[in-house]
């Protein structure tokens, strides 16, 4: 309207805002009249939004002690039915939607998403998006629980997709929403108008000191051995799901007969509901085969099926090739007959008719398709370590079914990261399980996860915790990978087996072998009122037995109880007693299973091979740690490109994982550089030479530790010049051969290689201490139990008398005083102006109390430990130590401030002498001023001892002649 005056009266768009109509207080120009507007007109109340009424219902009740609500009618109002199931403060919604129009396929596409928002438990995702991604893992096996008890319940003849969404709204961490998901499913079924033959009731199942938990909680489920998920309608059961610690069938039994009652327990609410808020369910069109097409296809087809299912010799795919050649005659007279009615329904009328052929014949006469008895087990096959080269693998083959697995053992922090609301947050035990097109001789794509895959691996992995070492004594992350060859029949259990020999032989201490069988049932039902009035138990059923069967219960355990279970059933339920029959027949099944996996493999093999993957664990402190790992981690990374390791860090521990023992060896060498170990006399240690004087060179070895390499320790023969055998920067070998009295470290090269003929024939032989033995690191060895004992030592100060303790060397060469490189070379600057000072009359002008060490001593390039800086720590080998005696000279341990000792001047310094107390133990008295006294080497002279260093050499006083 404006721009339409505009155009017709182009001064009004140009007219200033204060003089408009509508400001000047003019109405606007409507039917050619022009007037006065009111207030009301130019300012208009804005309307008063209304109160929208929601109209819930809702129904409360109490199950193991837990509040219960189900509450409809507030949120998701569109979809066919939706409920929010409220447990604490958890709380789960379930949706469930039908495609309209008529469904043309021949099998019910149902589609259950099931999905733990991150907002639920107050955390944003930590993606790149930072949204929810790709279903994990979980959220299938969940999916996965609401999808097995509420499919068989579906009409027959039911084809319109189904699409049932379950997402948990809040979490308080409390319960596992999965059983939660499922209930509430139930429940939006029974409010939908799609037909379903519900209610169900799904309940959780623990154990604790052998006492039965009804819903019990996260922190319950921790402590428990049984972990029990049961489904079941008024009177059947449904859907079973077990992980158990070796439980009893006796035991799984009596919980299985307490889960029945309590989870009837979720009908009568779900009943009550619907009746208040249902909606009437709406007429589908079914497809259903006609009478007059069962029966023609029958006459056609049951004669030459039973000759194919009554003849053993056919194999799976023979067989196959026999039915599909059936069918193509039946379409061909079908064909000339012109019934493109029973044409269209064909494959499903000749899959009835074998069904129908196949389970009379069970029931009949009790004999299986493949010629076997009810409860026999097809003939089997083990193998262990078929893969050189791995940490561990096995072949496994049932009857046609074959599985290969292998393991790969991995640092702990290779463990998976969970992101789930419930449950510990990493997860070091892993079995992936693929199923390729090749063992069905098919031709297909691999796409992502597949919730078959993820459900039979997740059933196999729960079946192996149980016999798992703890994380204490095995705290390295495993992977074990299940490839199917060959399918006919229970890949999951020959999974089961194949990974318990793969793990033996990977040497991983499990407590006994796990082994597991698949159960079938075939019945015979009166229709009129639905009960089974006849029924055949199978054990170990092949492929075609499970699609042509009623259950399909996979039980797998050890000798001593059950592990693990899967029942999925197709007809609207099973009596429980039936259930709890068959375990008795999986029991028999699983013994003979396990008695031929123990004549294989009956216990962890020691992986001895050089060219076979390592593992090593060390511990360290953190200090040494940090040292290790570098700034940001460069001096870690560098490692492990360095030598093609792993090296995984904990708190307090080191975790190495190599390819090979070359490997191994390479980077243990470079940590034992880098860190430093427990210096040993005898130890034999890689060092870089790091200074070269005339009387021997430093050499930088252990983790920054330097010691004295000195001129007569190169080689038995005579050496002129120290620089024709050794050189700056030049690595070396070097034996720890003990400590001068100031706690310095002495190291020899010549006694790593052998003596001379001639001078081994005047020597008589004596116990040398050997060098470090080598390590032996296999592929699950721990090593914290050596390396723990390492530590305590190093952790512990050195006593005030132990380095009196250790005994020379037996060596021609008199023992030296060791001193740094920068000690020398300033003692050697100051040598002449510190004896000027000395006259005959003794020592003038030095003031008392100088200390005994330099504190200008060299610093390691390499930061080390707090107890390296002020003394190695030695471990004597075992043979050294003497029994004390009265007429035994004195030694550290006996030698006490105050004991009077009859010594030798052994060495004169500027500062003061070294004597010798005799055993090999010296002392050191030093100048004191104004002293008027000449010592000269080898005088004899009374002492007592004063005092012990910061090192623990002794300080001993001259005793005043009476």
């Amino acid at each position: 309207m404006a721009s339409a005056l505009n155009r017709a009266n182009p001064l009004l768009s140009t007219l200033p805002h204060v003089l408009t109509w509508r400001t000047l207080g003019f109405r606007t120009i409507c039917s050619g009249r022009l007037g006065f507007a009111t207030q009301s007109q130019l300012d208009p109340e804005p309307p008063v939004a209304g109160t929208k009424v929601l109209e819930t219902f809702k129904e409360e009740f109490e199950i193991g002690s837990r509040l219960i609500t189900l509450e409809t009618g507030k949120i998701a109002r569109f979809a066919n039915g939706s409920v929010v199931l409220g447990m604490e403060d958890t709380k789960v919604l379930s949706a469930v939607t039908s495609a309209k129009g008529d469904a043309i396929r021949d099998f019910l596409p149902l589609t259950v998403d099931y999905q733990e928002k991150q907002f639920a438990q107050g955390v944003i995702p930590n993606t790149f998006m930072r949204r929810e991604g790709a279903p994990k893992e979980r959220e299938l096996l969940c999916g996965r629980i609401i999808d097995r008890p509420i499919r068989p319940l579906f009409p027959a003849g039911f084809y319109h997709e189904v699409q049932v969404m379950a997402s948990v709204l809040c979490s308080d961490g409390k319960q596992d929403p999965d059983v939660m998901a499922a209930n509430a499913t139930s429940t939006a079924l029974m409010l939908s108008d799609i037909p379903w033959g519900g209610p169900i009731g799904v309940i959780r199942i623990g154990r604790i000191c052998g006492q039965f938990i009804i819903n019990p909680t996260m922190d319950e489920l921790s402590l428990s051995d049984l972990n029990l998920v049961y489904a079941c309608t008024r009177d059947k059961t449904l859907m079973i799901d077990v992980q158990a610690r070796e439980i009893s069938e006796e035991d799984l039994e009596a919980g299985l007969r307490l889960a029945h009652p309590e989870a009837v327990k979720y009908i009568d609410p779900q009943i009550r509901l619907a009746a208040k808020a249902g909606k009437g369910k709406k007429e589908y069109k079914l497809s259903m085969l006609s009478d007059r097409t069962l029966e023609k296809v029958s006459d056609l087809a049951e004669a030459p099926i039973e000759a194919v299912f009554t003849d053993p010799s056919y194999g799976k795919f023979e067989r196959g090739e026999a039915l599909d050649k059936i069918t193509q005659d039946v379409k061909s007279a079908l064909e000339e007959e012109g019934d493109e009615e029973s044409l269209k329904v064909l494959p499903k009328a000749v899959d009835t008719v074998r069904k129908e052929v196949v389970r009379k014949r069970i029931i009949a006469e009790g004999i299986r398709v493949d010629g076997r008895r009810l409860d026999e087990v097809r003939p089997l096959y083990c193998e262990a370590g078929y893969l050189p080269r791995l940490h561990g693998s096995s072949v496994f083959s049932r009857g046609d079914t074959q599985v290969l697995c292998t393991v790969t053992l991995g640092a702990p922090s290779d463990a998976q990261h969970l992101e789930s609301l419930v449950g510990p947050p990493t997860k070091r035990f892993m079995l992936h399980y693929s199923f390729q097109p090749f063992c069905i001789n098919e031709v297909g794509k691999r796409l992502g996860l597949n919730r078959r895959e993820v459900g039979h691996g997740t059933l196999a992995e729960k079946a192996l915790l149980a016999v798992l070492p703890p994380e204490d004594d095995f705290p390295y992350t495993v992977r074990v990978y299940a490839e199917v060859m060959s399918s006919d029949g229970s890949t999951s259990m020959g999974t089961v087996a194949g990974a318990s020999m793969a793990l033996m032989d990977a040497g991983i201490p499990l407590r006994d072998h796990v082994a597991g069988v698949s159960v079938g049932l075939v019945s015979e039902v009166d229709q009129p009122t639905g009960t089974i009035k006849n029924y055949r138990i199978l054990t170990d059923i092949l492929g075609l037995e499970d699609h042509l069967g009623d259950m399909d219960f996979k039980v797998a355990g050890t000798r001593k109880g059950i592990t693990a279970i899967q029942l999925d059933i197709k007809p609207a339920g099973i009596p429980l007693d039936i259930i709890c029959e068959s375990l008795e027949s999986a029991h028999k099944a699983r013994l003979q299973i396990l008695d031929h996996m123990e004549r294989e493999i009956y216990a962890p093999r020691a992986q001895n091979d050089r060219n076979s993957p390592k593992l090593a664990t060390l511990k360290y402190s953190n200090e040494d740690i940090r040292r290790l790992i570098g700034p940001l981690g460069v001096l870690k990374r560098k490692i492990e490109e360095e030598t093609g390791t792993r090296i995984s860090v904990g708190d307090g521990t080191l975790t190495v994982g190599s390819k090979n023992q070359s490997a191994m060896e390479k980077v243990l060498d470079k940590i034992d550089f880098i860190i430093g170990r427990e210096i040993e006399v005898g130890g034999v240690y890689k060092g870089v030479v790091d200074s070269v004087k005339e009387y021997g060179a430093f050499v930088e070895f252990n983790g920054g530790q330097q010691g004295l390499l000195h001129i007569s320790e190169l080689s038995h023969d005579q050496v002129s010049r120290l620089s024709d055998v050794v050189s700056v920067g030049q690595q070396l070998s070097v034996m720890c051969i003990g400590q001068d009295v100031r706690g310095n470290i002495k190291l020899s090269l010549k006694a790593l290689s052998p003596r001379p003929a001639s001078e081994t024939n005047n020597v008589v032989e004596e116990s040398i201490p050997s060098a470090k033995e080598k390590q032996n690191i296999w592929a699950f060895k721990d090593m914290s139990s050596i390396q723990e004992k390492l530590n305590l030592a190093s952790d512990l100060p050195v006593s005030q008398h132990e380095v009196g303790e250790v005994s020379p060397p037996t060596s021609s060469t008199p023992s030296v005083l060791i001193r740094s490189a920068s000690e020398c070379d300033e003692e050697e600057r100051s040598a002449t102006t510190q004896y000027s000072k000395i006259t005959s009359k003794g020592i003038d002008g030095l003031q008392s109390g100088l200390p005994f060490s330099n504190t200008n001593a060299k610093k390691s390039k390499r930061p080390m430990r707090k107890e390296q800086k002020s003394e190695p720590i030695f471990r004597k080998k075992e043979g050294v130590e003497k029994e004390n005696g009265d007429n035994e000279p004195i030694t550290a341990k006996t030698l006490k401030v105050g004991t009077k000792v009859n010594a030798k001047v052994y060495q004169i310094r500027a500062l003061g002498v070294v004597l010798d107390l005799g055993g090999g133990l010296r002392g050191m008295y030093r100048f004191e001023t104004n002293s008027k006294r000449v010592f000269e080497v080898g005088d004899e002279v009374q002492v007592v001892c004063s005092s012990f260093s910061s090192k623990g050499i002794p300080m001993m006083s001259l005793v005043e002649d009476e």
